[in-house]
């Protein structure tokens, strides 16, 4: 890719992302090119389908899913302390974009949605949080990383529609984490 071309593009993401932030997904795409300086053309050429955008909005947020599992893991106390300081960290992940959890909750285990490879690694990193509750045997048999996420995942589409305060939305992952811990 040319460097000028490489710019655009690079300057493209930057303003979807806090376009993205202010106002959803489903900000106009129109209002992302001329706040980038460049023509419509321009971002579809770069960006053919919106969801393709969100892929590359996405891409940075990957290496935050992995230090935010780890960081939960690293999570001194009981089962529950460590389940919900993961929760809180997913929906922070989740929730950096208006419309951005149930974006990304309804897109949990649809293989063809062009956000699956994040969605993997939201559920990869779930699923690194309840092997080592299973280990430590306080998870509830039959409990796996994708049901887990979509339960926390609605808990932040409820937040992030309704605006609430996250000193609200924490006794609400509590309720979550009780139900999968035995």
């Amino acid at each position: 890719m040319r460097a000028d071309a490489r710019r655009n593009r690079d300057r493209i993401v930057e303003v979807a992302r806090d376009l993205f932030r202010e106002q959803g997904y489903d900000a106009s795409l129109d209002e992302v090119a001329r706040r980038a300086g460049v023509g419509p053309g321009t971002l579809y050429r770069h960006f053919p389908r919106r969801d393709d955008l969100l892929d590359a909005i996405m891409q940075s947020w990957l290496d935050g899913v992995n230090e935010a599992a780890d960081k939960a893991l690293a999570h001194e106390g009981s089962p529950r302390g460590l389940l919900v300081a993961w929760f809180e960290a997913y929906v922070a992940l989740i929730s950096l974009h208006k419309g951005g959890p149930a974006k990304i909750t309804s897109a949990l285990g649809d293989e063809a949605s062009p956000i699956h490879t994040k969605c993997q690694a939201l559920t990869g990193a779930t699923e690194r949080v309840l092997a080592r509750l299973r280990q430590e045997g306080a998870l509830r048999d039959g409990v796996d990383a994708v049901q887990a996420a979509r339960l926390v995942g609605g808990v932040a589409t409820v937040a992030d529609s309704g605006n609430l305060d996250p000193s609200v939305v924490r006794p609400l992952l509590e309720v979550v984490a009780d139900g999968l811990l035995v």
